[in-house]
């Protein structure tokens, strides 16, 4: 069993308890384990779950995607449950309305934008992810993007002492600082550092 079928069993399992609370799930819903289209890495505010409108597939299959940094999982599945509310009550919904209804009906809790799996819900989650078996995926913990280049430093050398200070090219443009000595400083392209930050 692979990722994607472990997700579509586990819908499977949770339609009834959708219909036990009142609603109903979409008959065409399409999961994989994969990267949200933003937010995925983000130091705040992750994003670990997202749904797409059956508007926007070319099948008219709601998509839902499980973020690969999850591999619990109880929290596969609770994550799972949050983007399932999302296609049985509309996007359109958003956290607002219909979706608070049915995210409480089915057993999540906390803030509606980050849910978490209640208690009961948990329980149950346990059972079915036991029943289906270990979660085919180790998680991923770093993205393989080249990080982010953060301000390039300029060195600037005095010609006659030889004193040297690092600016950015900003505080060039306003005006090149005296050594001091009281000789004008010149900036030496031959010699320049970087200071990256760290993609999150």
């Amino acid at each position: 069993m692979n990722r994607e079928a472990w997700l579509s069993e586990c819908v499977n399992k949770l339609r009834p308890d959708f219909i036990q609370a009142g609603f109903e799930l979409p008959e065409k819903i399409r999961v994989s384990c994969s990267w949200p289209s933003k937010s995925g890495l983000a130091a705040k505010r992750r994003r670990v779950g997202e749904a797409w409108s059956a508007e926007n597939s070319g099948d008219n299959s709601f998509e839902v995607f499980i973020s690969p940094v999850l591999r619990v999982p109880v929290e596969v599945a609770a994550t799972l449950v949050h983007e399932l509310v999302h296609t049985a009550v509309s996007l359109a919904a958003k956290h607002r309305g219909p979706f608070v209804k049915c995210a409480k009906a089915v057993g999540l809790e906390g803030p509606m934008t980050a849910t978490t799996a209640g208690e009961e819900l948990r329980k149950r989650l346990e059972v079915l992810t036991a029943e289906i078996g270990e979660y085919p995926h180790v998680e991923l913990k770093h993205s393989n993007a080249t990080p982010k280049q953060g301000t390039r430093m300029l060195l600037l050398k005095c010609p006659e002492c030889g004193y040297q200070v690092r600016t950015t090219k900003k505080w060039i443009v306003q005006g090149v600082p005296t050594c001091p000595c009281g000789t004008v400083m010149e900036t030496d392209g031959a010699d320049e550092s970087e200071e990256s930050e760290e993609t999150p």
